[in-house]
């Protein structure tokens, strides 16, 4: 009776250390004896499918081939043990990770004896204890809709139906409207674009075709038909036209004809139009619009009260690496925000530091309670389903006037669809919260606003390590994916 032959795995050593806010340091060290079996594997692999002169397939022997492919066969070895090490240590310890490991493959060195030994920094969840989620102190704010509010709401109607009409007195006011033939003399290019019978809207930060003009107003007020104006402006560098970008753009205006806007009449066509037989029903419609916004304003305040005692009352560190970027995002996403507004590059470097602040305030609420949110809707067993997500789709698209089906393949193709599952997730939180919550009814004096997200839930995802590469880089791409488990509700255990 022959020795039974017994196989004993060889396990990896590792050590986990604490690297700072939400992050750990593991240090990995793969057996030689592990190393060694890698290598027999890919050379015996490697015999089997290379032809060698001199020598039949699959007969060639291993020096030969450690001179032709040793480089090249060392890399794929090397690649491989790191790979499935790190995805392995994650695994076993249960380290809650954000996104890949941060492990410089080009500097590490297969050893041609003895261990590989090597080391990366991953950050983690934070670990941290929810608050009480029962019996939270809610004020509810009563509101009324006003007369007054009504009859804003209906000159706005007015206005979106009325006709341009030529301006009396035959002089550009603010809000115009004029018809004129434009010049435009953009730097580096030597022929002019014109601009024949386009129309010029007279407003403080408006556009002669596609350029942008800082107090286009000021240039126009006063200007009679046949006057010529002209003004040079500098088109931002960020500018979304790239043929414009950072160019100085000399521009002439010839007016031609002046309009004014000429509200709609309340009369029958006007109500006809709004599906109405009368000025009562009309207002009636206006009524019940405005009261359905103060009732999802009043559930807005609601929910950022339950978001504000979450926060207050969750205390944990956030990962510092993720705050940076996301607060990059958002300065960037700021900074474009005031372009559009109008201001000027020097304007908005007045405010830079300020800017800078705001946004990695911003960052970090955003990131608490993301990761707070994600906690709850845990604790309250709380998912969302895809027919419950195709549902909100439905609700948004056909407020739209758009096809469901189109909208989530946008959403799908720019990367906001597990954002939206995110939010839905988020909302069912707080209807679970409010249920139990103690609600206090007090008197507002509140106007109707426009109707507000509750907040910007934020996008963390992570990245499994990827066999074969060469290396996993860091950056911006960290807050751009939802991870499935944060968009569904379930999460695996955190880190020890």
């Amino acid at each position: 009776m022959g020795e039974e032959q017994q196989t004993t795995e060889l396990k990896n050593k590792v050590e986990i250390k604490e690297a700072g806010p939400c992050k750990k340091k593991v240090t990995i060290e793969i057996p030689a004896e592990t190393v060694k079996t890698a290598l027999d594997e890919q050379y015996n692999s490697l015999r089997k499918e290379t032809v060698v002169p001199g020598f039949r397939k699959g007969r060639a022997p291993r020096r030969l081939l450690e001179r032709r492919f040793g480089k090249e066969t060392s890399e794929q070895v090397k690649l491989k043990l790191l790979a499935t090490a790190g995805e392995a240590a994650i695994k076993d310890n249960e380290l809650d990770s954000l996104r890949d490991p941060d492990i410089d493959y080009e500097k590490i060195e297969l050893p041609e004896s003895g261990p590989l030994q090597f080391e990366f920094e991953i950050e983690v969840r934070p670990e941290f204890e929810l608050p009480t989620l029962e019996g939270i102190a809610v004020n509810k704010a009563k509101l009324e809709v006003k007369d007054e509010q009504i009859d804003k709401e209906i000159e706005q109607l007015q206005r979106y139906s009325g006709m341009w009409a030529p301006r009396e007195g035959g002089k550009v006011e603010v809000d115009d409207q004029i018809i004129a033939d434009a010049i435009l003399k953009i730097e580096g290019v030597d022929e002019e674009e014109k601009l024949d019978n386009t129309e010029i809207y007279v407003r403080p930060n408006g556009f002669v075709g596609s350029i942008p003009v800082e107090k286009l107003d000021e240039l126009l007020v006063g200007a009679k038909t046949g006057d010529a104006k002209k003004a040079s402006v500098e088109v931002p560098k960020t500018y979304f036209r790239e043929e414009y970008r950072g160019k100085k753009v000399d521009i002439q205006i010839t007016v031609r004809d002046i309009k004014c806007l000429k509200p709609a009449e309340l009369n029958e066509d006007f109500f006809k139009r709004f599906g109405v037989e009368d000025e009562k029903e009309l207002r009636e419609k206006m009524q019940d619009m405005l009261q359905g916004k103060l009732e999802q304003q009043v559930r807005t305040e609601m929910a950022e009260q339950i978001y504000k005692y979450l926060s207050d009352n969750t205390k944990f560190d956030l990962p510092l690496d993720v705050v940076g970027e996301h607060s990059i995002m958002l300065l960037q996403r700021q900074y474009g925000n005031l372009l559009r507004q109008g201001l000027s590059n020097e304007q908005i470097e007045e405010q830079k530091e300020k800017l800078q602040a705001s946004s990695e305030g911003q960052a970090k609420e955003q990131l608490k309670i993301f990761f707070i949110m994600d906690k709850v809707a845990e604790k309250l067993g709380i998912e969302v389903s895809e027919e419950e997500i195709n549902g909100n789709i439905a609700q948004i698209a056909i407020q739209r006037g758009q096809r469901p089906e189109r909208m989530r393949e946008e959403m799908a193709r720019d990367g906001s669809l597990a954002q939206f599952g995110l939010q839905v997730r988020d909302e069912k939180c707080i209807s679970k919260l409010l249920e139990s919550a103690k609600i206090k009814e007090t008197a507002s004096k509140t106007k109707v606003k426009p109707v507000k997200s509750t907040k910007k839930a934020v996008k963390t995802g992570k990245k499994t390590v990827k066999k074969g590469t060469s290396g996993v880089k860091k950056g911006a791409s960290t807050v751009k994916k939802v991870s499935k488990k944060a968009k569904t509700g379930t999460k695996k255990k955190t880190s020890k």
